[in-house]
């Protein structure tokens, strides 16, 4: 098995970014999810709603890259550097409220959603494709890492084990639970999809699995995977 694609997202629920390699420390991908787009009351501008994000699915319209050690988001209005005034206020209006662009504080928890890594197969996506009838994009699933895989589901057998994935070494922890977001245009895909539903019914909405990182290092594409 070999890693055949690598994403980051500087911004949470912003598009994200194609990588050839990547640095990977204790926290995940170094920069993935390191900023993310927060309303007054300190809650995250995502797809879905939850505890500690609101339903803002203007914040899908922008993607984020990195560029000489800063981040720069593009929108439909042009592009801004992150923690700028000017993409505040681009954002604000955006969204219909003030909102600002802002990193982690000091023993704040991450951005992450659950654990800093995601991993799927390329089987697991084609069994989507022709078992469910959906583009399964990968784009969709916001993952940082594509296997290629001959089994589909084969990641989930990962769980509770270590991987060696290229200088890294990961540990497979849960399965990932879809919401809402896997349906909606972004990322570069530009259409809405019926891919919830049909997940639910026949794999109880999981898709992917969540890893921890045991040791840090450096990811390319091509590199091996394999159980450590």
């Amino acid at each position: 098995m070999r890693i055949v694609s690598l994403r980051r997202y500087p911004v949470k629920a912003m598009g994200g970014e194609a990588l050839s390699s990547v640095e990977v420390d204790a926290r995940g991908l170094v920069g993935d999810r390191a900023l993310a787009v927060i309303d007054a009351d300190g809650l995250f501008a995502a797809g879905k709603r939850g505890s500690r994000w609101r339903a803002m699915e203007e914040v899908m319209a922008y993607s984020a890259r990195t560029a000489d050690d800063a981040v720069v988001v593009a929108g439909p209005g042009g592009e801004w550097r992150a923690g700028s005034p000017e993409l505040d206020a681009e954002l604000s209006v955006a969204l219909g409220e003030p909102m600002r662009v802002r990193g982690e504080g000091p023993g704040e928890r991450t951005f992450f959603d659950s654990r800093p890594v995601s991993v799927v197969g390329t089987a697991t996506l084609a069994w989507c494709r022709d078992e469910l009838g959906v583009d399964a994009d990968p784009r969709r699933l916001r993952v940082n890492v594509v296997v290629e895989t001959e089994e589909p589901f084969v990641e989930e057998t990962w769980i509770g084990s270590e991987l060696a994935v290229g200088g890294v070494r990961l540990r497979a922890v849960k399965r990932n639970e879809r919401c809402r977001v896997i349906d909606l245009a972004q990322d570069g895909v530009a259409e809405r999809a019926r891919f919830l539903k049909p997940l639910g019914e026949r794999r109880d909405a999981c898709v992917a699995v969540y890893c921890e990182v045991v040791e840090p290092g450096e990811i390319r594409i091509g590199d091996a995977v394999a159980p450590a």
